[in-house]
């Protein structure tokens, strides 16, 4: 991948970190260093979903979060030209764990607000011939020492913006209902007039520096849902002539609910049911009056009074200000915990969990972990439990889901639901906070065990004898599958 080798210093504060910006693989990067800011951080048959992560008995509040923001697509420059990345790559970081710390004067101290860091510069050549690439992330602290590295999602190569009627071949380059996207303004083509639809303190605004990642829903107005504002949502491909709504993935902000018409040389075409695609022109028009568009003017967002064409009533005569371009979005974020523990090495490789499998239940149920970047040093832990894990490949965790009296003060028979987080930990003490938890439901009836002591003892007859059974077989079936799992682990 050819990439600008030219480095670009973006403005510091005193809490110097340096990034540093690649492909994989390559020799250019593009080196930056961060700074503030001005807008606001933002079961006895287990079941798995995905949630915030807890403590793991360490605080929150002393979590360190990587936060990578990117386009989907990227457009490949031809001969001398140089196509920037729009929007470019950004990370904040963010969380009080960038305390100082004594053995490190150089270490970076955070407070309330995050570190803000983008790569204008980049720019891929016609000399690539790859169609997917992704970015590597290498952070640094002022004194040189390297946090870690950390990569991207799959970007893929475009080599310009699809003006024909998309199809499943292409569901790549399409945009579909509930996924993020950014929208930006371009003035005829010129990159030092690009501004991007974001939000600050709640307000919607355009700016020049920073982008916003909005997750865009498509669904129909329906008044008999007014507990949901009206807006019912719908799954598929976004396509023009369709009521969509933007919602801020950070602050939840939102604007009301919008029709998306395909932009023409500066005109709304009204009658085109098209899919939506990668970096295609388009406007938004408001239900409520349909001859005002969303639009900016220099800072401001503000509504624009289109007027319809004079030659042709289908189409919309839009200003500078009210073309936006719309292009998918990805946040990749990396949180680990360093605790009291003086951590030196690297945080990467990061492992990421991409996936739960549950097998088994009762209380020999086993829990497989899919990711990516697994090593034989981690450790699965349930809330602030550690749990017996078996490394089985980078791609793959397994461990002994720990029995519910550990979470529930001693009582085996559950009677509530409870969800704990799931973590992984470094042998040397480093956490790696995940998105998913873990839930033990309520069993449909307590076990023979326990209903044989809610009974008052045996009864009378052979129904003593069968419950006595019973007990006796899920004994031998419990220390039967620890025994394998043992016997597993040490093959």
């Amino acid at each position: 991948m050819a990439w600008s080798s030219t480095s670009v210093l973006v403005e510091a504060t005193s809490y110097p970190i340096i990034v540093s910006w690649t492909s994989q693989p390559t020799n250019h990067t593009l080196v930056s260093k961060l700074q503030q800011p001005t807008i606001p951080s933002s079961s006895e048959r287990p079941q798995s979903h995905r949630r915030p992560s807890g403590n793991l008995g360490r605080e929150a509040h002393a979590d360190q979060s990587v936060t990578i923001l990117h386009a989907k697509v990227a457009q490949k420059s031809y001969g001398n030209e140089k196509r920037f990345f729009c929007p470019p790559p950004c990370v904040y970081i963010t969380g009080h764990g960038w305390k100082c710390n004594k053995s490190h004067t150089h270490a970076v101290c955070v407070s309330r607000q995050q570190m803000f860091a983008c790569a204008k510069s980049l720019f891929i050549s016609d000399q690539d011939k790859r169609k997917h690439f992704c970015l590597l992330l290498r952070l640094f602290l002022n004194n040189r020492q390297e946090v870690g590295s950390f990569q991207s999602r799959m970007i893929k190569v475009i080599s310009k913006p699809s003006q024909k009627r998309q199809s499943m071949k292409n569901a790549d380059l399409c945009i579909s209902s509930c996924s993020r996207v950014a929208l930006f303004n371009r003035l005829r083509s010129q990159t030092v007039s690009t501004r991007y639809l974001s939000v600050d303190r709640g307000a919607f605004i355009a700016s020049a520096r920073h982008w916003t990642a909005f997750t865009i829903t498509m669904g129909k107005l329906d008044d008999q849902c007014a507990e949901q504002g009206g807006f019912v949502l719908s799954e598929g491909f976004i396509c023009y002539g369709c009521v969509v709504q933007l919602v801020c993935t950070e602050s939840g902000a939102a604007l009301p609910p919008m029709v998306i018409r395909k932009v023409n040389k500066q005109h709304a075409i009204l009658d085109v049911d098209e899919p939506v695609s990668q970096l295609h022109k388009c406007a938004f028009q408001f239900r409520d009056n349909p001859h005002a568009y969303l639009c900016l003017t220099n800072d401001a967002i503000i509504e624009y009074q289109a007027p319809f064409s004079v030659r042709d009533p289908s189409k919309v005569v839009l200003n500078d200000g009210s073309c936006w371009t719309i292009i998918g979005v990805e946040v990749v974020e990396f949180t680990f915990n360093q605790g009291l523990a003086c951590i030196t090495t690297p945080v990467s490789p990061f492992p990421v969990v991409t996936g739960l499998e549950v097998n088994g239940g009762g209380h020999v149920a086993m829990l497989e972990i899919h990711g990516e970047n697994f090593t034989p040093h981690l450790k699965v832990w349930f809330g602030k439990g550690e749990a017996e894990t078996m490394y089985k490949s980078p791609k793959s965790l397994l461990c002994v889901v720990p029995d519910v009296s550990v979470f529930s003060d001693g009582w085996r028979c559950l009677r509530r639901v409870i969800t704990v987080p799931l973590s992984l930990v470094r042998l040397d003490g480093l956490i790696y906070r995940t998105s998913y938890s873990f839930t033990y439901t309520p069993e449909l009836q307590p076990p023979p065990s326990a209903r044989m002591t809610a009974g008052g003892g045996k009864r009378e007859g052979g129904m003593g004898g069968g419950q006595d059974d019973d007990i006796l077989l899920e004994t031998i079936h419990q220390e039967f599958t620890r025994a394998n799992f043992h016997l597993f682990m040490q093959s």
